[in-house]
């Protein structure tokens, strides 16, 4: 039951509205000098909980939808600064995707996760 207050509170933190953004616009926010366990445990948090439908956010494993990319290797494709300007602006792609939208702290967190658990692309 914790565990769902939890997981529930990072959910509505990750979606709640935009606070001010350190970069301007057209600027890459700066990368991380390494990563933060706790902010990459709360963006796996995120990740099971609103990605897991489509997306592997794992470790291993393949994704529920083919086309929706493994995040372990997402970062190979992306650059995370574009991604995580992507995920508070509103992903928009080509593909059906739900649209999700992500406060910084959300952004952030997600991007501590996938930078954790990265391997090369197949």
């Amino acid at each position: 039951m914790v565990r769902f207050g939890v997981v529930a509170f990072l959910l509505l933190a990750a979606c709640s509205p935009e606070a001010p953004s350190p970069a301007g616009p057209g600027q890459a926010a700066p990368a991380p000098a390494a990563i933060d366990e706790a902010l990459a445990r709360d963006g796996r948090d995120i990740a099971e909980a609103q990605c897991a439908a489509c997306h592997a956010v794992g470790e291993y494993g393949e994704s529920a939808v083919p086309e929706a990319p493994p995040f372990r290797t997402l970062l190979s494709r992306y650059r995370a600064d574009v991604l995580e300007e992507e995920l508070i602006n509103g992903i928009r792609v080509a593909h059906p995707m739900p649209d999700f939208q992500f406060n910084p702290q959300g952004a952030d967190a997600l991007i501590a996760y996938l930078s954790s658990i990265q391997q090369p692309a197949p």
